[in-house]
């Protein structure tokens, strides 16, 4: 075990503490560093420093209020190397996990921005077709409204028209000389009909019947109404019978 005194070097220990493991001690010897402590810091640089090396820290200690201790044993060449390779394996697997779990999260950021944004993209459209069809429900509502309104104001510029015509009609009428009423058509004395007076020629007037030519020739369901629809007295078939021959009279 051998003993080195570095507090006079302060900070810049790092390098002589590497020189005297090298030169200073053998393989499975142990040293035991003094150096002064300015920053805490040093202390756990120091740790590393001796595992960069590739050699065992056995101990770190307090040694009083400014000072501490490294205890150092020197390991052989090929363990170093080992160790040292074991190191750069350890920093290459520590990137390589890095670099993926960069590689991860910008694949799973650029995800959740296609995401989002294809999102933000369907609530726009979604957005956009609820306004078009609020905006063409509005439209519609506005144009079925516009043509109530016209529909309304034309049928009342009509009714107006017609109110207007309708007081022109009566004004006109009002001037025109009282027409003659439709004298009845004339026919013959249908009194002379066998079984017919003066009240029975006003019924078949009434229905239409004026001459003795239109008696003669009546048919069976009009005689049949005379006598049910006007009560007449006998039978009718007997009045009919000699309007026939009256009619032939008259051919004569």
């Amino acid at each position: 075990m051998k003993r080195y005194d570095l507090r006079h070097l302060h900070d810049d220990f790092y390098d002589r503490m590497g020189e005297l493991i090298d030169e200073g001690l053998k393989v499975g010897e142990v040293g035991i560093f003094l150096f002064e402590v300015g920053d805490f810091s040093h202390i756990q640089k120091s740790a590393d420093y001796i595992k960069a090396l590739g050699h065992d820290l056995m101990n770190s200690l307090k040694f009083n209020e400014v000072d501490w201790t490294i205890v150092v044993k020197k390991v052989d060449e090929e363990t170093r190397k080992a160790r040292a390779e074991a190191v750069e394996k350890a920093r290459i697997e520590a990137e390589q996990k890095a670099a993926e779990a960069a590689k991860a999260a910008e694949e799973k950021a650029k995800a959740e921005a296609a995401a989002a944004e294809a999102k933000a993209k369907e609530e726009a459209e979604k957005a956009a077709a609820e306004a078009k069809a609020k905006e063409e429900a509005a439209a519609k509502a506005k144009a079925e409204e516009e043509a109530k309104a016209e529909a309304e104001a034309k049928a009342k510029e009509e009714s107006k028209k017609a109110a207007a015509k309708k007081g022109t009609d009566k004004k006109e009428a009002a001037k025109k000389p009282a027409e003659k009423k439709e004298e009845s058509p004339k026919g013959d004395d249908l009194t002379k009909i066998k079984g017919i007076g003066k009240a029975y020629m006003e019924k078949l007037n009434s229905e239409g019947i004026f001459t003795i030519k239109e008696v003669a020739n009546m048919t069976e369901e009009q005689i049949q109404m005379m006598e049910e629809k006007y009560s007449f007295k006998g039978d009718f078939k007997e009045s009919v019978a000699d309007a026939k021959k009256l009619l032939k009279s008259k051919a004569k």
